[in-house]
């Protein structure tokens, strides 16, 4: 497929839009920039801003950012503006963007696949104690995001992270953001394909491209041959899943059109199998027809999943055929049922090659730059080079000699990191939350540490599989919709009528064995005083009136009212 030029050619005849005209659509003739983003997207190429940070802004400060870079351009270069300290979150849907701005950015560090050498691990944590106050927090997409970043700082910060092989390149912007691939490809006992090889290409071949660098939204990948299904693929804009075709053998069963958000809709099957040498290829095709027939008018529909709703499954398969591959894809199987509930690869795990990966859990993914660095000096003195994030937060250290594990789970442990984690531990996840996004209205990282120390506590015995995902605000980055107990934060009143923190609460959300977005019970929300008081409360009756072996989401799908409440 050919790459872009400066104004997109007609990849189809001009013709009439019917009830999308006006979408912005370049493949319908479309080309006038129809917001504030398409506008300065097409004066300037985003992925050109490094060159003004390297060259003036680093060198003048804060102040002389141009503002369509600051909450703009750079984000294609992984910064965004920080939230400044002392708003609260009633006041962050009405002061405008300049108000809610600190001086400081937070610095996403993108790490394909979740695979970082123990020499990169320790570069990340050199920087976050350097020039980040010590911070570093494990996303639920693979990366690694710092704060309290200076705009003087970023091109050293670069210049370290590229030595070692890293990058902050689209990691954040309307462009491919980081392909979140199994944490354990190439390295699991029960691996269905290795999918890095693919991974790997895309990103050789179109990350950091002029080709893909003006897209309508954001554009989110999941590549993974694991039994498991460990890359929440139902969610993705596009997702290669493991399968074992009957006559071709193992292959990846192709997804398009997931996504959150407010308008949560799950990714569909296009009933296509692809070899893995065939990945980047179908990839680039299905990014092409995001680019070209994407929605541009308004932001809140320029995602992929809106042009699905719209077209299809089968049709979005002719498309991808005739116009971008020029060829037919071969029908194929669909995945098996996830062959674990829990997806996250916490404990310790055989390797194909004999020895072990042990994957410990951090509280809702927050760390420091020195834990980082030791967490590199534990692998290395086991034996390892080789560690991994997962998306849920969470870490592996992979290739221990079955005799280095006990001393290695001791030596995490101390550190406070659990290989045999409670379900609270392990299932617990939080977003960014008031203390650094401008989107935000209440706090989520302290909120969830708490919150497992206090279930551990009042419910040691509990052992099923949970998810608890807390979001700071309606965009859905902590997957609310998609967990046991997702947790919206919004502000409410308190018995005393006043106005404090709480959660929006949604139940029975699930990824892999049925599927499904949560309930909301009419009215069900919580301060943040009384959340401890109300999980343990809905596990209580979980545990009274369930079913033998049901799940949480199959026990909250049909639970009273009174029951949830």
């Amino acid at each position: 497929m050919a790459a872009i030029p400066e104004k997109p050619a007609t990849a189809t005849p001009r013709r009439k839009a019917g009830r999308h005209r006006g979408e912005g659509q370049w493949a319908m003739g479309h080309f006038t920039p129809l917001n504030g983003n398409e506008q300065f997207k097409k004066d300037d190429d985003s992925l050109n801003v490094r060159t003004r940070i390297e060259t003036i802004y680093s060198k003048r400060g804060f102040d002389s950012i141009d503002p369509n870079d600051l909450r703009g351009r750079m984000r294609w270069w992984g910064l965004y503006t920080q939230r400044r300290p002392g708003i609260d979150g009633g006041k962050t849907a009405v002061l405008e963007p300049e108000e809610l701005d600190d001086r400081y950015f937070m610095l996403r560090v993108r790490i394909d696949g979740g695979r970082l050498t123990t020499a990169q691990l320790r570069v990340i944590g050199e920087i976050s104690e350097e020039y980040a106050r010590g911070t570093a927090d494990i996303t639920d997409r693979q990366n690694v995001q710092l704060h309290w970043i200076r705009i003087e700082d970023v091109p050293a910060i670069w210049e370290k992270l590229e030595a070692v092989g890293l990058s902050t390149t689209e990691a954040c912007g309307d462009c491919p953001r980081v392909i979140i691939g199994s944490p354990v490809a190439g390295i699991a006992a029960d691996e269905i394909i290795d999918g890095t090889p693919a991974v790997d290409e895309i990103h050789e071949r179109y990350i950091g491209s002029k080709e893909f660098s003006n897209l309508p939204r954001k554009f989110k990948t999941a590549i993974s041959g694991s039994p498991v299904q460990d890359v929440v693929h139902e969610i993705n804009d596009i997702a290669f899943v493991g399968v074992d075709h009957p006559e071709h053998g193992p292959g990846f069963d192709l997804w398009v059109g997931g996504g959150l958000s407010t308008n949560p809709r799950f990714a569909e099957r296009l009933g296509a199998w692809v070899p893995l040498d065939e990945v980047p290829d179908v990839w680039a095709g299905v990014v092409g027809i995001f680019r070209d027939y994407g929605y541009r008018r308004l932001r809140t529909r320029a995602r992929l999943k809106f042009l699905m709703a719209d077209w299809g499954p089968e049709k979005f398969r002719q498309i991808l055929q005739d116009e971008y591959l020029k060829r037919p894809l071969l029908d194929g199987p669909p995945p098996a049922q996830p062959s674990s509930r829990w997806r996250d690869h916490i404990g310790v795990h055989a390797q194909q090659d004999g020895r072990f990966y042990v994957g410990f859990a951090p509280r809702v993914g927050r760390v420091d730059g020195s834990t980082l660095a030791k967490i590199a000096d534990l692998a290395e003195a086991h034996g390892s080079g080789r560690v991994r994030t997962t998306v849920e937060q969470k870490m592996i250290i992979l290739d221990v000699e079955r005799d280095q594990v006990d001393s290695l789970t001791a030596g995490l442990e101390a550190l406070d990191f659990q290989v045999n984690a409670s379900p609270f531990r392990r299932g617990t996840m939080a977003c960014t939350g008031i203390e650094f996004c401008k989107l935000a209205i209440v706090e989520t990282k302290a909120r969830g540490a708490a919150l497992i120390d206090e279930l551990e506590r009042r419910m040691p015995d509990f052992e099923e599989p949970l998810s608890i995902n807390i979001n700071g605000c309606p965009n859905a980055c902590a997957r609310i919709q998609t967990a046991d107990i997702g947790l919206k934060g919004q502000l409410m009143l308190d018995g005393d009528g006043n106005q404090v923190e709480g959660y929006q609460v949604h139940l029975g959300g699930a990824l892999g064995l049925e599927a499904g977005f949560g309930r909301k019970v009419r009215g069900l929300k919580v301060t943040s005083a009384e959340l401890p008081d109300y999980v343990e409360r809905v596990l209580g009756k979980f545990q009274e009136e369930r079913e033998e072996d049901e799940r949480f989401a199959t026990w909250a799908a049909r639970a009273s009212a009174e029951s949830l409440s």
